[in-house]
């Protein structure tokens, strides 16, 4: 049945002002101190693998991070994540308008370690 909807607004506003937060501190790093900015997100490609394509230059995708379409990007996820719904055997998850995308079973016993 998922949150009630009351509980999903106050989710949803709670992620939205998380989410800006983030992103205005960020620019502000950004603005400040662009070296170690550039620094730590490169640190970070390193553990994902991200810094290793040939085809990717950081002067093209760190400005990136801490944009207005980088905001809606990430708010938009996290809102989809609220609406997910887990239930005991698999996930459901929904479309925008509320219809049932899938299912997924999963291969969970209970009380296994």
């Amino acid at each position: 049945m998922g949150l009630p909807q009351s509980g999903l607004w106050v989710k949803k506003l709670w992620v939205l002002l998380e989410v800006a937060v983030h992103v205005v501190v960020g620019k502000v790093l950004l603005i400040l101190f662009p070296d170690r900015v550039k620094r730590n997100i490169l640190a970070m490609g390193e553990k994902t693998g991200m810094t290793r394509n040939p085809h990717f230059s950081h002067d093209n995708w760190i400005p990136t991070f801490f944009s207005t379409q980088y905001f809606w990007f990430v708010l938009k996820v996290r809102w989809q994540r609220l609406e997910d719904t887990t239930e005991l055997g698999g996930l459901n998850w929904r479309g925008r308008d509320g219809s049932e995308v899938g299912w997924v079973e999963l291969d969970v016993k209970a009380g296994e370690d």
